[in-house]
């Protein structure tokens, strides 16, 4: 399967964007979906999972409350809204996928990826 991730941009302190992420070659409803995501000079750390079906989602806790995952599995994406963005969530933002595992937090179990989309959030 192979991911696009999109919807990336500038936006203001407490400012809202959200995230989509493509796939193609295959249907996505096939996989679980993960978002992570990879500041300057840091690693690539988790923000959030789904699993296959949507019925079950995790979020790393700098972003609980603050973050949604969802999927429409017809349009084959998933999306990340993200609200109450501040300076701390700039990064480049990847969507990865896996065969059906449960939600996860984990780089390593996720074999598929997209190219990410860069976040910038202004003070």
């Amino acid at each position: 399967v192979q991911l696009q991730a999109s919807g990336g941009g500038l936006v203001q302190a407490g400012g809202s964007l959200r995230l989509s992420c493509a796939a193609s070659g295959r249907t996505l409803s096939s996989y679980d979906v993960g978002w992570f995501r990879q500041a300057p000079g840091k690693e690539r750390d988790f923000v959030a999972s789904i699993t296959w079906g949507g019925g079950s989602t995790y979020y790393a806790d700098s972003v609980k409350g603050r973050f949604t995952i969802s999927r429409d599995n017809a349009k084959n994406t998933v999306y990340l809204q993200m609200n109450s963005l501040t300076p701390e969530d700039t990064a480049v933002y990847y969507c990865a996928a896996r065969a059906p595992s449960g939600v996860g937090s984990r780089r390593e179990e996720y074999h598929y990826w997209g190219q990410g989309t860069l976040v910038t959030v202004s003070s």
